[in-house]
């Protein structure tokens, strides 16, 4: 019987590893922007298919077909964008909200105010140059 046997094996040369890093050059201290488009429709498909970054629908996030176009499902594809986008350094967000339009509703869906809460990090003073309590003042 014929076997193919094997090359001798030449001597392994040392590769220096090099750090690969995604995106564009950013000084140190200097916020990176991203443009993140949000399309708040009453379902979960991706018309475009496009993808920059990342994309995750409401139905990646939920089993239930009813809670595919949930604020729920809204809150937890975003905090799966946020995360991919903070593993790629991106720092800061151009948020673009738009709803399906033309002739149709021109509201975004219900998972649109969520989906930017989630995301919102704006942290909100509690000293003395804002005043406390709810948005109305406090109640005496």
């Amino acid at each position: 019987r014929w076997r193919a046997e094997m090359a001798p094996q030449k001597g392994k040369e040392k590769k220096e590893e090099q750090v690969v890093s995604l995106g564009p050059q950013v000084a140190e201290g200097e916020n990176m922007f991203g443009v993140c488009h949000i399309f708040a429709s009453f379902n979960d498909t991706d018309l475009s298919g496009k993808e920059i970054i990342c994309r995750v629908t409401g139905g990646m996030k939920v089993k239930a077909d009813r809670d595919e176009s949930s604020p729920y499902a809204a809150m937890l594809a975003a905090q799966d964008v946020a995360q991919r986008c903070e593993e790629l350094g991106i720092t800061a967000l151009h948020i673009k909200l738009w709803a399906t339009g033309g002739n149709r509703t021109k509201t975004p869906g219900p998972g649109a105010q969520l989906t930017l809460r989630a995301l919102d990090i704006t942290p909100i003073p509690s000293d003395s140059t804002h005043r406390q309590g709810d948005r109305h003042g406090s109640h005496l």
